[in-house]
């Protein structure tokens, strides 16, 4: 993808972000996953036959996220090149997160700091996978902490890269991965065999990408007067810690660059999940510390915006 046009798209999400109003192509792609996982449970029972399903929703999905995308643009162009153009930015714009990850962190932030804790209990609670009813204040500050250096991976630094490397066919596929990850790449009894396909290859996708974040938070802590060579050696010693191969690099970047001890025990679904610490700082961070994420994952964003453009221009 272009430089122009993947700046352009970059923009228009930091601008717009995602208005709830405007079809979003992850919602028809989660609509398909649904529609698919319920006829597939319907059909197959035995764990190989649903492991052998799941295989297929996952080519299915990513094929069609693939191909409708490389479709719209290609009909778009026939009509006009500039139509064409504006459809690729559309789409690709719609492949980013970085206002999104950050309006939402923000408002938790906003309500912890107005003491209202059962509000932000709530809102929490639509952005983490944990259970958040019982959190306490500290703890709901680290979920933040991990969301924002997760998500700036998955949601920022991930789709720039596809984008960069295939265009918005491309990203768009990358996104039909990472949703059916997050609607089935669970390791519960429910989806442990339907979902297995989908989270191997979520884990493939976001290898690389993770590894980026990791370091663009490193360099971008530096930049901005925090622990950036610490953020760095928190990711090279406790990154692996993590149960997933990818979420625990940006994760222990960001425990370095603040100074923070994030991870440990939560509860999923009413399953308490031994998880190990990342970092050797403090349990117990301020309202100031998410601050300090946002700010590291908004100048990051910009880091990997320019990477994409400098590989995307090479790549043409």
């Amino acid at each position: 993808m272009g430089p122009l046009a993947l700046g352009t798209a970059f923009i228009l999400d930091l601008l717009i972000g995602d208005p709830p109003s405007w079809p979003h192509p992850v919602v028809f792609i989660g609509r398909l996953i649904g529609v698919l996982v319920r006829w597939v449970r319907r059909v197959f029972s035995s764990p190989m036959a649903l492991r052998l399903a799941g295989v297929g929703i996952v080519i299915l999905v990513v094929g069609l996220a693939y191909g409708a995308a490389w479709g719209l643009i290609a009909l778009a162009g026939w009509l006009h090149p500039l139509f064409g153009a504006a459809v690729g930015v559309y789409l690709a714009f719609t492949c980013l997160a970085v206002k999104g990850l950050y309006d939402q962190t923000w408002r938790v932030a906003l309500a912890l700091r107005e003491r209202d804790m059962d509000h932000a209990r709530r809102l929490l609670g639509m952005v983490v996978g944990r259970e958040t009813r019982r959190l306490d204040r500290p703890a709901m500050i680290r979920a933040l902490v991990e969301t924002v250096a997760e998500n700036f991976s998955d949601g920022v630094v991930a789709p720039l890269f596809y984008l960069a490397l295939g265009g918005p066919a491309l990203g768009m596929a990358y996104k039909a991965v990472n949703t059916l990850d997050s609607m089935i790449g669970y390791k519960d009894d429910r989806y442990r065999h339907l979902g297995w396909a989908a989270a191997r290859l979520d884990d493939l996708a976001g290898f690389i990408p993770a590894r980026l974040a990791a370091l663009l938070i490193a360099l971008a802590a530096g930049c901005l007067g925090f622990q950036g060579k610490r953020a760095f050696a928190v990711w090279w010693t406790e990154g692996r810690r993590h149960s997933s191969p990818n979420a625990g690099r940006p994760e222990a970047a960001m425990a370095g660059a603040l100074d923070l001890r994030l991870g440990g025990p939560n509860v999923y679904g009413g399953v308490l999940v031994e998880k190990p610490y990342i970092g050797q700082g403090s349990a117990y961070p301020t309202i100031g510390r998410v601050l300090a994420a946002e700010r590291i994952m908004l100048l990051a964003s910009g880091f990997m915006l320019a990477l994409g453009m400098i590989g995307g221009e090479l790549i043409r």
